[in-house]
């Protein structure tokens, strides 16, 4: 396993536990440097509080108090604490870096690195970057958002392999020397004003991805999006762009019929197994970040002809009486949504809901036209019922949780509806993550056979 050799710190306090922090704890500490972890809802009996101290770290739990910051030069922050927390914002004050675990990947990592990150699409983007990669018999790792802590990935990768991190803007936001050979960046809109507070600094975060790449790197970016096309001139990087509306000379593109990357055709549309166009942008940029790479159209193709869609996004998950049942509970935000809604050409039976971050709904307005009714659940519930009475939509109808909306939308369908799960809102209201919430809807659809 590799160790830290450039650490510039001597103390550091690792704020969160949970797979990251656990991770960068005892990276650190097997690197020879002091440790001290903070944690609120751990306790001193756990597993693997147990394991970091017999390791030499100084734990604290049950609360976050300022004391953790004497003596430390470094905090590695859990990505999801927000910058308000008082130990960060202390942190701050004292001018004490504040970094994620994200910057030690950017040192074990000796081979290239491909980062992906935007508002939606990361996972299935990373996930068929990964694939066309590994079809073309190169090797490659996949880490970071994805479900694999990029720190531990990393240092078991050999000089010849890729790693390929799907990144959040939390992620992104604690970084300062992380420089990747292939960014991607895939669209960008308003999320996570809860933790960010401003759509400047949400993109900032997201806009780290590049901050340090050079002339010898690469930034794919998504060229139909006003944002990220005013953002690449920032770049230092070659600019790789992909597109669904314009034909391009380089990066990759899309026509009614076709997809390409530069002048080359890589294969018609119609032997794509995964349908949708935010599907086909994604499709788009894990072409340019593979063949960046070197994968081969072959591979490439083999992929996009049997790759069915990544869990909990956009995921099918059974028919049922005539009825087509899909699982989006990765669609946290009203983009995600509405690309999901945008499918579907029958009428579709929406499951929506879930922990209230201050927003309204009447962005979804236009993608309703096919929504023949609405099942609410969470927190949110009475503000989609609002977008419901201004679409029109009759039949709405409250749920206690997913479980219990599946039944109530099963109730009010017919042969040939789409039965659709795509919250459009975190999940933290009801469930531990959007991935306990997908498998509640699993598993409640398949009652119903």
């Amino acid at each position: 396993m590799k160790k830290l050799t450039e650490f510039n710190y001597s103390h550091a306090l690792v704020l969160g536990l949970a797979k990251s922090g656990t991770a960068a704890a005892e990276l650190l500490l097997n690197s020879g440097i002091n440790v001290r972890i903070n944690d609120k809802l751990a306790t001193q009996t756990d597993d693997v509080v147990v394991k970091l101290k017999e390791m030499g770290a100084e734990v604290i739990v049950g609360s976050h108090p300022l004391s953790v910051l004497d003596t430390v030069d470094v905090v590695i922050k859990n990505p999801g604490i927000p910058y308000d927390n008082p130990v960060v914002a202390e942190a701050e004050k004292r001018e004490i870096p504040i970094l994620t675990e994200i910057e030690f990947a950017n040192e074990l990592a000796t081979g290239n690195i491909i980062a992906i990150s935007g508002s939606n699409g990361k996972t299935t983007t990373t996930t068929l970057a990964t694939n066309m990669i590994a079809e073309s018999n190169l090797p490659v790792k996949v880490a970071g958002n994805i479900g694999k802590v990029a720190t531990e990935v990393a240092q078991t990768l050999t000089d010849e392999e890729t790693l390929v991190l799907e990144l959040s803007s939390f992620q992104l936001m604690g970084i300062r020397e992380f420089q990747p050979k292939i960014a991607v960046l895939l669209n960008i809109y308003e999320a996570h004003l809860d933790y960010h507070k401003t759509m400047a600094n949400y993109k900032r975060a997201k806009y780290n991805i590049f901050r340090n790449q050079t002339s010898e790197d690469y930034l794919v970016y998504n060229d139909d999006d006003p944002n990220l096309r005013e953002a690449a001139l920032e770049a230092k990087s070659v600019k790789v762009p992909f597109s669904i509306t314009k034909q391009l000379e380089t990066g990759a593109w899309a026509d009614s019929t076709s997809i390409y990357f530069g002048n080359e055709k890589i294969m018609d549309k119609q032997d794509i197994l995964l349908v949708g166009d935010h599907n086909i942008e994604n499709m788009l940029a894990a072409i340019c970040a593979a063949k960046l790479n070197g994968a081969s159209t072959k591979a490439i193709q083999k992929v996009l002809q049997t790759f069915s869609g990544v869990e909990h996004r956009f995921q099918f998950v059974a028919r049922i009486a005539d009825r087509l049942f899909y699982n989006d509970s990765k669609g946290t935000n009203i983009l995600a949504t509405q690309k999901a809604l945008s499918s579907f050409k029958q009428p579709t039976i929406l499951l929506a809901g879930g922990l209230d971050r201050g927003n309204g709904f009447d962005d979804l307005l236009p993608y309703l036209k096919n929504v023949k009714a609405m099942v609410l659940f969470g927190q949110t519930k009475m503000k989609l019922k609002e977008l419901a009475d201004k679409a029109g939509i009759t039949k709405v109808t409250f749920a206690k949780d997913v479980t219990d909306a599946v039944d109530k939308a099963y109730a009010l369908s017919n042969p040939k509806d789409v039965i659709l799960l795509s919250p459009a809102c975190a999940s933290w209201d009801q469930y531990r993550s959007f991935e306990e919430r997908g498998d509640m809807f699993i598993q409640a659809v398949h009652t119903l056979e």
